[in-house]
């Protein structure tokens, strides 16, 4: 004959969890959540411009050599007499303070010999703005 705390007999398994301890557990988080947050009210300091903004950069010169399947040298569409005419043309770009850029276009079929010849004499004679355009011809 013992003491029963609690009320009623019943010697079945309890049925309802205790929601307690679990509210309680997301009452903290919640709060360290809100803590942990930091304060939105800082601001972006920026430094704009207030003069007038400068002149857009204009857009380079650009000397186009084409080099056909047969050797044939052409400056900006016109057929280069010799290789001669080719390098006073190439010492006036080299000489300009501000070099334009020189497109080289060699057709598919040239011989490398000739386009070499080409980028030997600007690299020669200080030509230093030089790309080979149109590579998408050797792609097939």
């Amino acid at each position: 004959m013992g003491m029963q705390v609690g009320g009623a007999e019943d010697d079945g398994p309890m049925i309802e969890i205790n929601t307690t301890p679990l509210i309680d557990v997301m009452l903290v988080l919640i709060i360290m959540l809100i803590i942990t947050i930091p304060i939105q009210t800082h601001a972006v300091k920026m430094n704009m411009p207030v003069g007038p903004s400068a002149a857009p950069p204009k857009p380079p010169e650009v000397v186009r050599i084409d080099v056909d399947f047969d050797g044939t040298i052409g400056w900006n569409g016109t057929v280069v007499a010799d290789r001669a005419d080719l390098e006073n043309r190439l010492t006036q770009v080299a000489a300009m303070p501000d070099q334009p850029e020189v497109h080289l276009r060699p057709n598919k079929l040239v011989s490398y010999k000739v386009v070499a010849m080409v980028m030997a004499s600007a690299q020669r004679l200080g030509v230093t703005k030089i790309g080979i355009v149109g590579n998408e011809q050797f792609m097939n």
